[in-house]
């Protein structure tokens, strides 16, 4: 196993578990910049990593009674039909393009938790 390959995971479900997202903002470019992995291959691979710290945290959020089930039925709804199409649109973007539209979204979610 690569040590910088351990450390991204657990540098990212470190991230996921104590902020409770956050993961893919900080695997997606640790895939593409120091892994070297395609821009695509980054987005696709990092979100099937993110399945395993995201169900490991939410095991310990519910346990700790941390959660609001009705909300989580209703988002989940809204998130599984957003994954769809948003997984079906990723190969129309070249690599630069994706790149730029995760930056701008990253960005943006910045100045939201400054401002």
């Amino acid at each position: 196993m690569n040590i910088k390959t351990i450390l991204i995971g657990f540098i990212t479900g470190f991230i996921n578990g104590i902020f409770g997202s956050g993961g893919g903002s900080i695997l997606v470019p640790a895939l593409n910049n120091i892994l070297e992995i395609e821009e695509h291959k980054s987005h696709a691979t990092a979100l099937s990593i993110i399945i395993f710290f995201t169900l490991t945290s939410s095991f310990i959020y519910i346990k700790n009674g941390i959660f609001n089930l009705g909300v989580t039925y209703k988002v989940a709804i809204g998130a599984t039909i957003g994954g769809i199409i948003g997984a079906r649109l990723l190969n129309k973007f070249s690599g630069p393009k994706l790149r730029l539209i995760f930056g701008f979204f990253m960005i943006i979610a910045s100045l939201r938790m400054v401002f």
